[in-house]
C-alpha cells in the first residue's frame, strides 16, 4: 500500500493503518529500535509504542515521508528507553559513547541530548550535513543519528574500522569549526 493509502487510513481513524504500517514499515523501525538498544525484546515494545504514537499524532500531522516520521517517533522512544535503562544501571551502550564523542564539539554549558532538540541548533546542523559528501554525511549519520557501532558502519561501506574513526574525527573538527563559525562555541 501507497503511504497517502496509509495515511488516509490514519485520519479516517481506520485501524486498519496500523496493521498497514507494520506490514511496510515494521522491520524498519525494529532496525531503528534495535540500533539503539541492541536488544529484541526491547527494540519491538518500541516499535509497537511507534504505532500507538503514530495513531496518536496523525491527524493532526499529516507527514510527508511516512518512513521519516516513523523513524522519527521510534528513535524517540528507544532513546527514552536507553536513558531509562542507563539511569538505571549507569554505564554503556552505543548512546553513552556517541554522546561522548559529540561533547567534543557542543558546547559544555549546555547537555548534549537537550541541545540536539533545539530549533536553532537544528538548522545549523542541517547546513552543516548538506556541506558534506554524500558519504562522509551517510557515516556521519549512521554514527550519532542511528547509533550505529564503528564496526557496524565499516561493514556496511566496505571501509576498515580505522578509516571509518577517522572520517569521523574529522567530520566532528568539521562540524567543531563550523559550530564556532555561528557563534556556539566550547
Amino acid at each position: 500500500m501507497e503511504d497517502t493509502q496509509i495515511i488516509a487510513l490514519y485520519w479516517e481513524r481506520d485501524e486498519r493503518a496500523i496493521s498497514e504500517t507494520a506490514e511496510k514499515y515494521g522491520r524498519y523501525c525494529h532496525s531503528v529500535a534495535y540500533g539503539i538498544l541492541q536488544n529484541n525484546e526491547d527494540s519491538e515494545e518500541c516499535v509497537n509504542d511507534t504505532y500507538t504514537g503514530a495513531w496518536n499524532s496523525i491527524p493532526p500531522h499529516k507527514p510527508e515521508l511516512l518512513s521519516a516520521f516513523l523513524a522519527k517517533i521510534t528513535r524517540r522512544i528507544s532513546l527514552n528507553r536507553l536513558r531509562s535503562r542507563l539511569t538505571k544501571k549507569r554505564g554503556g551502550g552505543q548512546y553513552a559513547v556517541t554522546l561522548g564523542e559529540l561533547e567534543e564539539c557542543i558546547p559544555s554549558s549546555f547537555a548534549a541530548e537537550d541541545m540536539l532538540q533545539t530549533h536553532e541548533l537544528t538548522r545549523i546542523l542541517n547546513e552543516f550535513l548538506e556541506e558534506l559528501s554524500t558519504e562522509e554525511r551517510r557515516v556521519f549519520l549512521c554514527r550519532y543519528w542511528y547509533l550505529d557501532p564503528i564496526k557496524d558502519i565499516a561493514k556496511r561501506f566496505s571501509f576498515g574500522e580505522s578509516k571509518v574513526k577517522m572520517m569521523l574525527k574529522r567530520t566532528r573538527e568539521k562540524l567543531l569549526t563550523h559550530l564556532e563559525k555561528e557563534g556556539i562555541t566550547l
